[in-house]
């Protein structure tokens, strides 16, 4: 404030400075919340993807695995209690 106020070439000088430093601030705060933004989406479209191919690999695996016949007599050791 005192800068503005100020009619000194280097106050005018320090002045433009602040200025041209709060639109560079402004517009980095543009081009974070554009990022940001790019980031999300990236994230939605990854778990919409991963999703996909997991729900695919569990189908595969289904068809893959042998159906248990629960009914075969089973091997193996008789323990006596």
């Amino acid at each position: 404030m005192l800068s503005g106020v100020l009619g000194s070439d280097r106050a005018i000088d320090v002045n433009i400075a602040i200025m041209r430093i709060f639109t560079k601030l402004r517009s980095f705060l543009l081009l974070e919340k554009n990022l940001i933004n790019r980031v999300d989406q990236l994230e939605g479209d990854a778990g919409k993807m991963f999703k996909i191919v997991f729900e695919r690999l569990d189908s595969l695996e289904e068809m893959i695995t042998p159906k248990l016949n629960l009914n075969r007599k089973k091997i193996g050791f008789k323990v006596k209690n």
